[in-house]
């Protein structure tokens, strides 16, 4: 199911090797860092949903309240040092140590809630910051793994890490966890004070918004795109309308059938209507599951009153039909568009 990227998503080889190679000179200087802590010293936020299903925009306004830590486009490139890449990037961006202007007009402006299939532009925007998951978990691609393969996710280093970053920031650290969002158990074990937010989104809209996704990605409807649920296997062998529905709404199932048997104060479920709506009201149920977990958070709100939801038919008439019975199929009835 692997297929080639459009010409806006090519990786930039260059860019990897750069990377590599600052992985192996800084990692190990972060490792001989005796005073970074092992364990977080607040919880973590780690959004999960459907692609297409809202993750993107929630992640940002988390990143923009300022109320936490997070993988940034810039600290992304430091995924094997996180607290050096976290001091570099306050280094250029905090005001705190903008010595006479000297490095005034490094970070340009940023576009806070804009982003290209999930890319956001921008140093300080969000990152997905799958190549740091990617040093202690087996898999590559977002999908299910088996029992044997959650053995081997290497939970102390997790911990280790993003515990350097919550300290270099003194916040709770938030980042997307779909990488491992069918697993979630062993991600509740393997991090201890976590809370996880369901993204939910109109299994209709959240189909075409996918489908669209997929032709921008690899310039064809034809070619699977992001995570893999239980039924990869069975999926990949229909039409790509019916796979589209079938990652949608087996997606959403999975994810809250498993956060209904953690504790409570683990699992926060939030469609994406409802968030757009009332950001506040999300805000306030946010910090009652964070202090449930012994952190903090502060009950005045700040951010931004609404969001523009997106949600209206783009196609025709048959495809609309068709991502409807696709959705029937799979949910058991029609979603209401």
């Amino acid at each position: 199911m692997d297929a080639q990227r459009t010409e806006a998503f090519q990786r930039n080889q260059g860019l990897e090797g750069l990377l590599q190679e600052l992985s192996v000179a800084l990692g190990g200087a972060e490792d001989r860092m005796a005073h970074l802590p092992d364990e977080p010293e607040h919880p973590t936020i780690l959004i999960i949903g459907a692609p297409r299903s809202g993750t993107t925009v929630l992640m940002q306004w988390l990143a923009a309240s300022g109320l936490v830590a997070y993988p940034s486009n810039l600290l992304s490139r430091f995924y094997a040092a996180p607290y050096l890449g976290a001091r570099i990037q306050q280094l250029i961006s905090d005001p705190r140590f903008n010595y006479k202007d000297e490095l005034s007009g490094l970070i340009p402006d940023q576009r806070p809630f804009e982003s290209e299939v999930g890319k956001t532009k921008g140093a300080l925007q969000p990152n997905e910051f799958w190549y740091f998951w990617r040093r202690f978990i087996p898999n590559i691609d977002p999908e299910w793994i088996t029992p044997e393969q959650e053995a081997l996710i290497d939970g102390p280093g997790f911990r280790r890490g993003i515990a350097h970053i919550q300290h270099a920031f003194g916040k709770p650290f938030a980042t997307k966890g779909i990488i491992l969002q069918y697993n979630l158990e062993a991600l509740r074990r393997a991090l201890g004070r976590v809370v996880f937010v369901h993204t939910r989104r109109n299994a209709f809209f959240n189909t075409q918004s996918l489908l669209k996704a997929r032709k921008d990605y690899h310039g064809s409807i034809e070619h699977w795109f992001s995570v893999k649920p239980r039924e990869f296997e069975q999926l990949r062998h229909r039409d790509p309308v019916t796979q589209v529905a079938g990652q949608v709404v087996c997606t959403q199932r999975h994810i809250d059938e498993q956060l209904a048997a953690m504790p409570p104060e683990h699992g926060l479920i939030v469609d994406h209507e409802d968030f757009c709506a009332d950001p506040a009201a999300f805000h306030q149920a946010l910090g009652a599951k964070l202090r449930a977990l012994g952190g903090e958070w502060p009950s005045e709100y700040k951010g931004p009153a609404r969001f523009q939801v997106h949600d209206e038919v783009k196609v025709d008439a048959a495809m609309r039909d068709a991502i409807l019975r696709a959705c029937e199929e799979f949910g058991g009835t029609k979603p209401r568009i």
